[in-house]
Formats: C-alpha cells, sequence, structure tokens
C-alpha cells in the first residue's frame, strides 16, 4: 500500500527541488531524513517535512512501521507562477517570473 503526502506552493522552483528529490528516491526514510539534514541547500528542510509528514500518514493512518518504510517515488511538478518586474538600464523595466512548485513523496512498506 501507498501513502502520499505533498507541499503545495512551495516558492522554490521545481528545477531546484528535483536535484534535491534524485538524491532520497529509493531510499529508507531513516536514510533519506539522515541524507537531507546534511545537504546545503535550504530545499532540503522543506523535503524533509514532507517525508516527515509521508511517513506520519503512514504510521497513524495504516498502522505500519515507520522504520521499514521506502520512499517509492518523489516528484516536484509546477504550480502557480508570478509575473513580477525589476527595474533595468535606462529606465526600462525586466520582467521575471517566481516560480512555485507542488512537492509529493509516496511511501511504501517494505
Amino acid at each position: 500500500m501507498e501513502v502520499v503526502a505533498s507541499a503545495r506552493q512551495v516558492r522554490v522552483s521545481p528545477r531546484k527541488v528535483r536535484l534535491v528529490l534524485d538524491t532520497v528516491r529509493g531510499k529508507k526514510v531513516d536514510e533519506a531524513l539522515a541524507i537531507l539534514s546534511f545537504l546545503p541547500t535550504p530545499v532540503a528542510r522543506t523535503v524533509a517535512k514532507v517525508v516527515k509528514s509521508a511517513a506520519a500518514n503512514a504510521e497513524n493512518n495504516y498502522q505500519m512501521s515507520p522504520a521499514q518504510l521506502r520512499i517509492v517515488s518523489t516528484f516536484a511538478n509546477e504550480g502557480q507562477t508570478l509575473s513580477r518586474y525589476r527595474a533595468g538600464a535606462r529606465g526600462r523595466v525586466n520582467p521575471f517570473r517566481r516560480r512555485f512548485s507542488h512537492i509529493t513523496v509516496i511511501v511504501e512498506e517494505e
């Protein structure tokens, strides 16, 4: 049985989140949390929250043992995109986009 946890509208681009998710995919939950605690990127803290949430969902809702949970799949989809503007040279305007992402973690008991 697969258990899902997700974080929506996280204000980090999906490209940056996918780099972190690739390191923990396929690992046990305990091992993944240990890896995430030592990663230098701030996104790792958010991903760790989602992994802990998935483990808590499995334990509380389906009485699964947290020590035997493995991360089956992880993905980050694009969320909302805000169009913003920054001052440019010679009084012009330079547009840029603030990207959001939806992080999803799926765990399964071994």
